[in-house]
This record gives C-alpha cells, sequence and structure tokens, in this order.
C-alpha cells in the first residue's frame, strides 16, 4: 500500500472581499472578510436530515438560518447556489424500516415529503439541489477509491476506513488532537488501525440494502456522503458550509479530512455553524435588548453544554407539523430569526406566542395601510439589491429616519448575517410608518397624494427589508393567529355583523357578538379607521361558529330573520355552509 503524503493542502485564490460583509468562521474562531471562490458566485452546503423519521423543529433551524443567508447574499448581488442533502441510507432507516415492515425507500419517501411540506410552511423555499445518498454512489465510490489509492484509507473485511493518522491537520476544525479523539471513529474497532478512524464503507449484513464496489456489497459511512453530494453540486472547493454546532465533531472534522486529503485543497472556505434549540422553561420578553445586539449566546454556553442539551426526538422534540397547524409557518420563522444564528435559541410555545405579538404589530400597520390608500402591501414593488435607490437625504423627517433604520438594518446583516439586530431595526421602520399616519391625521382626513406616496414609500421599504428575511412575502396563512384559516375569513363577517348592528341601534346583538368572543380567545379592537381582531388560537374556530350558530337560532326565536339570514348567507359565502338538523344546527366547509 502506498504511503499516504503528508502535506497541508493547497490555497485556493479567492475574490477581492465585500467592502463590508464580514462571515465567521468556525475554523480560524474568528470574523473573516466576505470572500468567494468565483468572483460573484457563491456555493452553500448545508447539511440536510437522515429521513428516519418525521420532522421536528430543530430540524428547521438550519434551512430558515441559511434561506435568509441566501436572500441576503442574493441582495448583495451575488449569484447563490444553495445544496441541501437528504441522507435516505443510514442504520437509522434500515431499523425503523424492518420495526415497520415497510422498505427502506418507503420510509424515506414517507418523510422526505413530510420535510419538504414543513419547508414550505416555513417560506423556506430558496434551496437549489437536494442531493441524495443513494443517487450518488458512484461519486462516493469514486471518492473513496482514490482514498484507498492514495493511502488516505485501508480496506478491512470489507469495511473501508479513513487512516486519521495519516492526516497531519485531523482535528483543526473541532481544536483536538489525535489523543482526544481515540475511540470517536463509531464502532468495529476489532477492524481498525486506531479506534479513531471512521468508516467511509460498511459492507452489507444480510438482507440489508448494499450497492456493489470494489470491496464488499454494502453501503457509505454518514461522513462520505456529503463530501461526494457536495464536490458533485459545488465543485472541490466551495464557499459556505453550514449545519448546526452539534456537527462539527465528528461529522465536519471528518468530511474536511477526507476531502482534503483527496483533493489536495481546502473543502470549505467559511464553515458556519447555528447555535441548537434547548427547550426553555422561561419564556422571554420580545423586542427588547436580547434581540438586537449581535452579541451570540454561543460565545457564553460552552459548545459542549449546548450539544448536550440541544432538542432531539430522544429529548422529546417532534410534532413539527402539529405545531406548524396550531402556530401557523411564519410565526415559527420569525421566532427562529429573531435572534443571531449562533446563539442558542431557546423553545417554548409560549416563546413562539410572544413573538407573534411582535408579528401582529406588523399586520395591523399592512391593514392600517390598506385602509389608507386602498393598496396592498403585498403587492408592493421592492427593491431587490442593496446598490438600488437614492442614499441622499430627501429633507422628509420619516423618510430620513426610514434610510437611516435601512443603513442599520444592512450593516447589521453584514456583521455575521445578524437577524437579531436586523429584525430590530424593523420594528424601528413600523414605529416611523405608523408615527407618519397620526402626525398626518392620514386616518381623519388628513391623506392626499404627497402623503399618501410618502407613506407608501415607507411601507416598501418594510417590504424591501421584511423579504430579505423571508416574512411578511403573503398575507398570513392563520390570519390573527387563529389555529384555521376559516377563521381569517369567518372574523370580518363577524365585525360586519356586529357594525350593522350598532348602526341599527341592535345592542342586543351587537352585545352578544362581543360576550360570545370572549372565551374563544378572540379580541376585536375598535379604532378610527375601522375594527381590527386579534388573537384567537386552537379551537378557536369552532368556539366563534358555535357562538354564529347560538345568534342565529336567538335572532330566528326573536323573528329576526334579517340578522339569521345574514349569518347564514355570509358564511356561505366565505365557504361555511350551516346545515339545520333535528339535534341542532352544524357547520362544515364548503
Amino acid at each position: 500500500m502506498p504511503a499516504a503524503p503528508q502535506t497541508q493542502s493547497i490555497a485556493v485564490e479567492l475574490s477581492a472581499p465585500h467592502p463590508t460583509l464580514t462571515v465567521y468562521n468556525t475554523l480560524s474562531k474568528k470574523k473573516e472578510p466576505f470572500r468567494t471562490v468565483e468572483p460573484g458566485k457563491v456555493g452553500v452546503y448545508l447539511c440536510g436530515p437522515t429521513v428516519y423519521d418525521k420532522a421536528h423543529i430543530g430540524h428547521m433551524v438550519g434551512p430558515v438560518i441559511f434561506d435568509c443567508i441566501k436572500r441576503y447574499l442574493k441582495y448583495c448581488g451575488y449569484d447563490v447556489t444553495w445544496v441541501v442533502n437528504i441522507t435516505d441510507v443510514d442504520d437509522k432507516l434500515i431499523n425503523k424500516a424492518n420495526e415497520r415492515g415497510i422498505s427502506m425507500l418507503d420510509v424515506a419517501e414517507e418523510n422526505i415529503a413530510d420535510y419538504n411540506g414543513n419547508l414550505t410552511a416555513l417560506g423556506v423555499d430558496q434551496i437549489d439541489h437536494f442531493p441524495r445518498a443513494t443517487e450518488c454512489m458512484d461519486e462516493i465510490i469514486a471518492i473513496i477509491k482514490s482514498l484507498v489509492d492514495s493511502g488516505y484509507a485501508y480496506e478491512s473485511a470489507g469495511d473501508v476506513y479513513f487512516d486519521v493518522t495519516k492526516d497531519r491537520e485531523y482535528g483543526k476544525l473541532s481544536n483536538r488532537s489525535l489523543d482526544q479523539v481515540q475511540g470517536d471513529g463509531g464502532g468495529g474497532a476489532e477492524r481498525k488501525r486506531s479506534s479513531a478512524d471512521f468508516a467511509l464503507w460498511k459492507s452489507a449484513k444480510p438482507g440489508e440494502p448494499a450497492w456493489e464496489s470494489p470491496w464488499a456489497k454494502g453501503r457509505p459511512g454518514w461522513h462520505i456522503e456529503c463530501s461526494a453530494m457536495s464536490k458533485k453540486l459545488l465543485g472541490e472547493t466551495f464557499d459556505i458550509h453550514g449545519g448546526g454546532l452539534d456537527l462539527v465533531f465528528p461529522h465536519h472534522e471528518n468530511e474536511i479530512a477526507q476531502s482534503e486529503c483527496c483533493h489536495g485543497k481546502p473543502f470549505a472556505t467559511y464553515w458556519a455553524h447555528n447555535g441548537l434549540l434547548r427547550r426553555d422553561a422561561n419564556a422571554g420578553k420580545i423586542g427588547g435588548r436580547a434581540e438586537r445586539t449581535g452579541e451570540t449566546a454561543s460565545a457564553v454556553v460552552p459548545a459542549e453544554e449546548q450539544v448536550s442539551g440541544k432538542m432531539s426526538r430522544s429529548k422529546g422534540a417532534g410534532g413539527l407539523a402539529t405545531l406548524i397547524n396550531k402556530q401557523g409557518g411564519e410565526r415559527i420563522r420569525f421566532f427562529l430569526l429573531r435572534t443571531h444564528y449562533r446563539s442558542t435559541v431557546l423553545f417554548s410555545e409560549e416563546a413562539i406566542e410572544e413573538a407573534a405579538i411582535g408579528l401582529e404589530s406588523f399586520y395591523r400597520l399592512f391593514k392600517r395601510y390598506h385602509r389608507i390608500t386602498k393598496g396592498d402591501f403585498y403587492h408592493l414593488q421592492a427593491r431587490a439589491h442593496r446598490t438600488e435607490g437614492d442614499t441622499q437625504s430627501t429633507g422628509n423627517e420619516a423618510l430620513d429616519a426610514a434610510a437611516a433604520c435601512k443603513a442599520k438594518f444592512i450593516t447589521a446583516m453584514d456583521d455575521d448575517f445578524n437577524t437579531g439586530g436586523a429584525i430590530g431595526e424593523l420594528f424601528e421602520l413600523a414605529k416611523i410608518a405608523n408615527r407618519y399616519c397620526d402626525e398626518n391625521n392620514l386616518e381623519g382626513g388628513g391623506a392626499d397624494n404627497a402623503t399618501i406616496g410618502d407613506l407608501t414609500l415607507l411601507m416598501a421599504t418594510i417590504k424591501e427589508l421584511a423579504n430579505i428575511l423571508g416574512i411578511f412575502l403573503h398575507p398570513p396563512v392563520l390570519a390573527g393567529g387563529g389555529g384555521d384559516e376559516t377563521l381569517g375569513k369567518v372574523m370580518p363577517l363577524v365585525i360586519e355583523l356586529r357594525a350593522e348592528a350598532r348602526a341599527a341601534k341592535n345592542f342586543a346583538v351587537a352585545d352578544a357578538i362581543r360576550d360570545g368572543l370572549a372565551p374563544t380567545g378572540v379580541k376585536l379592537e375598535d379604532r378610527a379607521g375601522g375594527t381590527e381582531w386579534t388573537g384567537g388560537g386552537e379551537g378557536a374556530i369552532d368556539k366563534v361558529l358555535a357562538m354564529l350558530i347560538d345568534l342565529r337560532q336567538t335572532a330566528r326565536k326573536n323573528k329576526d330573520f334579517k340578522t339569521s339570514d345574514a349569518i347564514r348567507d355570509r358564511l356561505a359565502a366565505v365557504g361555511v355552509i350551516l346545515e339545520d338538523r333535528s339535534g341542532g344546527t352544524e357547520w362544515t366547509r364548503a
């Protein structure tokens, strides 16, 4: 067997640095000016799921963060290719398939569909490629063969292992020495030269899925998959490799070793690791100082503590689809982005609901804009590039203040993608827009072409920056925070019925609506421009419709057929059908 050369990887010449953008690199343990392998282009690889079970919220942290990072890099003018891999062959998948009595492929397909549905719900739509391990066997085997031929890897009883002693830079990402990693190479110690050596290829046991190889029928080790898939789609050296902090060792350390020994050049320029999700017994305040600083919890909470405390299936995480149905995808995305990506994310449903309070302030502003201008915030045309637009002072206090907020937003994002600080500036923009409406009495007769034009510019700035964060792209599916999108269709009818009853001095109906809403969690707020609603929650739509059914029955007993018919007909117009039966009235969706 040839002796492996003990050479360092040869540096790759990078483009000139971006003038302001810096990225924290786990490899160097510091922020570095952002430079790319190819001028104007960025390759990003994020380790994706092993699809042996349904996704939990921890699986969404990386995708939401890197969806935002890609959006910002595009805003900065880069052409970005983002890859998220799928591990669809693994001991866990095989065990799950045996447990359920179905094929490994069926397990994978079921859970990939669940994962993709959750990504869609959280607005993650920037991923360019979803390679699967089972689709890249030729590329995997080619890298392993190269490592064996060059002496970095060896075959043993049909398995193939990477010899960590042949890589003098092994441990550079996690800052571990060879003595510190002994015993961390997985099982099969009797077949290894060193207990730290890790598997590149595993020979198959009887009945297991297997592929032909030069060594034995089997399947790849976990680490080699990412080296092969990233090379196939991004090249031997690419720009940003991401993943959770728990992947630094051994997964990413091993990726570096096998890729750089194979190709003799750096694997990835920047290693970006997001903080992990931990259960939080005490939900924190929304919109406070902690959200607006650029300091990361990972600077305070040691990596080992973050990893040991992370949420996982074994610690009760799960039910993401149920959580999305209850809370809504935009709430969860906003919750994940409101702190810096390297921070530990302290999870509780109370924290998500508190994050929703901040979202509601934006939704109210968008409704206010519609009342004043009849325009739709979601259809506003916003700038797509940071260099667009005039940066000079306009002489308009509100527009100049908005421009200052935008500059601070960009500064935060330039500082290692600090979404927490950026969101703080988005709140400031909302305050500026609301103050402009108040000071110019735009809902009390003060609106004219000039003030409406200025307000639209303010709202377009909010839209521009929200697009970077991937929020407010569409009206919220769960309008008002309710547990069903039907609630968003029904509540305007409730508000109309109440307004008509008050105008007709039918206070019995108006009071019945007010009192009937109290137990539903929905609150009405009467404003100068009209009545708005907020709140709701799980089961709110059932309670609201039960209130309307009771109201209709009372109206019919009182021979108030105008009210009873209005309830029936207006509900039918939004797809809610009332069916009168001998045992009472029931409702169904059309």
